[in-house]
């Protein structure tokens, strides 16, 4: 039978947990537009333009988000400050991925 002592576990988990941290997230680029989460992929407020629409939601409460219609995916994103001068916009968003959410890096219009 193997016998562990306490120190020899300590090591082990210590090794174990090293390991575990230096995984770290890809960094990619995301292509799409700077909308709210009220309204995600399609803007429902008459006579507004996106950038309008975008910027009353978000005032109203909503959230900054980046919809890739191409793609039907709304992302979350970390950083609600930048998206305010890209708003209705065309953007490329670079950032790591997290479930939904994006944790922004960089916002630059797309071209």
């Amino acid at each position: 039978m193997w016998k562990i002592t306490y120190l020899g576990f300590a090591l082990l988990l210590g090794a174990n947990l090293s390991f575990a941290g230096t995984a770290t997230a890809e960094t990619k680029t995301f292509v799409g537009n700077i909308s709210d989460s009220m309204c995600g992929l399609k803007h429902m407020m008459p006579g507004e333009s996106d950038k309008e629409c975008t910027l009353d939601c978000v005032k109203a409460g909503s959230k900054y988000v980046l919809a890739d219609v191409a793609n039907g995916k709304v992302y979350q994103l970390s950083d609600q400050k930048k998206p305010a001068e890209f708003a209705g916009q065309r953007v490329k968003v670079t950032g790591t991925l997290k479930g939904d959410a994006i944790n922004v890096t960089a916002i630059e219009p797309a071209k």
